[in-house]
């Protein structure tokens, strides 16, 4: 089944270029230089990821990916001419699952994008399925890329996912910042652990988990996070 790509940037040579090079990987692309546009035929076209400009004349790319936030969690590639790690950041915290700097090679753009993918396909038929993880409120079944709190399915991008599944997987047990940064892979870290530290705390917000009487996540100080929740019967 081949993978539909929403791509939303100006700059209409770009565009031309991502469309040919991508679709020799099989990639379905639609392609928009207007994100307004974009964004009204989102539900229509159905992506399965976005690669998205940040700087844009009507709209900047962090509004857009606000605004996709709000009712979608699909995987979100951002671009930016600037690749300063402010961007970074702030990519992240808006709910971003990855960040590329232009200009890139296209073959790297390629290899994250089939990482993102990757990681959301089920398992294969025959596969052994990772086990249900249930501590009480809180349910994480990697088989199905869901997480659910009291009952009700959390938004949760890659980057979130991959976190908290890292760390169910490894309960009361300190995990640091570069053993977290290595689970984001396909991220461009470039070695600054915020970028962790920002992703665990959009995390948080969607686990109802407060950071200074954590009943999930508790901070580790100078080391990096451990998980505490109380197991249940899977």
């Amino acid at each position: 089944m081949q993978t539909k790509i929403m791509i939303i940037d100006d700059d209409l040579k770009l565009i031309k270029m991502l469309k040919k090079y991508l679709s020799e990987y099989s990639f379905i692309i639609d392609a928009f230089d207007d994100p307004e546009e974009a964004l009204e035929k989102f539900d229509e076209r159905s992506p399965a990821l976005v690669i998205l400009d940040i700087m844009m004349p009507k709209i900047n790319g962090f509004e857009v990916c606000k605004r996709i936030r709000k009712f979608s969690d699909i995987p979100v590639i951002m671009l930016s001419a600037r690749g300063e790690v402010e961007d970074r950041i702030v990519g992240l915290e808006i709910g971003a699952d990855d960040y590329l700097p232009k200009p890139f090679e296209p073959r790297e753009l390629v290899a994250r994008i089939q990482a993102v993918i990757k990681r959301r396909e089920p398992m294969p038929a025959g596969e052994r399925k990772p086990p249900q993880y249930s501590f009480g409120r809180l349910i994480v079944e990697p088989s199905k890329y869901t997480a659910t709190l009291d009952g009700v399915r959390l938004d949760l991008t890659t980057s979130e996912f991959g976190i908290l599944h890292l760390l169910v997987r490894n309960p009361f047990v300190t995990l640091d910042r570069d053993k977290i940064l290595n689970e984001l892979k396909g991220i461009d870290c470039d070695a600054f652990n915020r970028t962790v530290d920002v992703t665990v705390s959009r995390l948080r917000n969607k686990l109802k988990d407060d950071p200074k009487e954590p009943l999930f996540i508790k901070t580790v100080w100078g080391t990096g996070y451990m998980f505490i929740g109380e197991r249940g019967n899977d």
